[in-house]
């Protein structure tokens, strides 16, 4: 359910709406809401990849070896930094050298959730991962991914196998409860990242609505109390969108960590 509807999305829906319900009538899909097809997060969602995707066109245009410039050296700081907090050093530590080839899948992954999460800080856009099949999304893609690599790494049986445990008489108990846990990641990855974000926007609707009323009721006694009054309210927002970056940061952190470990239990020789 959408909670609110931003202009771009008005706009986006007023020149692609009909192409959008054209397309979904040939799939036999009915979307919720006829009037406005193409939905907020799928707009955001796709801000963020235009916004992420030319972000990278401009810094390989400004890479350099002998002065890297201030964004060329943030974004190698996401890459690997001194206190191993890195997509390079988490898949590195978790999956071994292997897992550095599954950088640019995590990393994209990772700094897309970044992107959509940060995005909600400005006022005339939200951030796609409120909707629960953004993040929902993101988990998916994780798990077919570390699948792979197992499968890649193991043959299909090899990587079955893995799930039965090393002893052959406790197998047929074993392997069903293995399947269940490597199925239950999704949900995991999904509940972890979406609750995060809903609340965080969630808490700060609901603080600045609470402390708006006591302004209104000042404004109406004198303005000066207003004014007095309204000190607060304007310093709450900056409190919430460092809450709100802090959030960003670690859900960004989780979903790079936990693919890392999932990678690393995959393509591990034992379980």
């Amino acid at each position: 359910m959408e909670h609110h509807v931003s202009g771009l999305t008005h706009f986006v829906n007023h020149y692609l709406g009909s192409l959008a319900l054209a397309l979904l009538s040939a799939l036999h899909i009915h979307p919720a809401d006829p009037e406005l097809p193409i939905p907020e997060h799928v707009v955001m969602a796709l801000v963020v990849l235009l916004l992420g995707t030319l972000l990278a066109l401009w810094l390989r245009s400004r890479l350099s070896v002998e002065r890297p410039g201030g964004a060329q050296q943030v974004a190698e700081l996401l890459l690997t930094n001194p206190i191993g907090f890195g997509i390079r050093d988490l898949l590195e530590e978790n999956a071994g050298h292997e897992g550095l080839r599954c950088v640019p899948v995590v990393g994209s992954i990772s700094i897309f959730i970044l992107l959509s999460s940060v995005l909600g800080i400005f006022p005339l856009f939200s951030s796609p991962t409120t909707e629960k099949t953004v993040p929902l999304a993101c988990a998916i893609l994780t798990f077919f991914y570390f699948n792979l690599q197992g499968i890649r790494h193991h043959g299909v049986g090899g990587y079955l196998k893995t799930f039965a445990g090393p002893v052959k008489a406790l197998s047929g108990l074993i392997f069903p409860v293995e399947i269940i846990s490597a199925c239950s990641r999704v949900l995991s990855l999904t509940v972890r990242l979406w609750a995060n974000i809903f609340a965080s926007e969630l808490l700060y609707v609901i603080f600045l609505g609470l402390l708006v009323q006591p302004v209104a009721w000042g404004w109406s006694k004198s303005p000066v109390l207003g004014v007095l009054l309204g000190v607060f309210p304007a310093s709450i927002p900056l409190i919430f969108i460092g809450l709100h970056l802090f959030v960003a940061i670690i859900q960004s952190y989780v979903f790079t960590l936990l693919p890392a470990i999932y990678i690393g239990m995959a393509t591990a020789e034992e379980h």
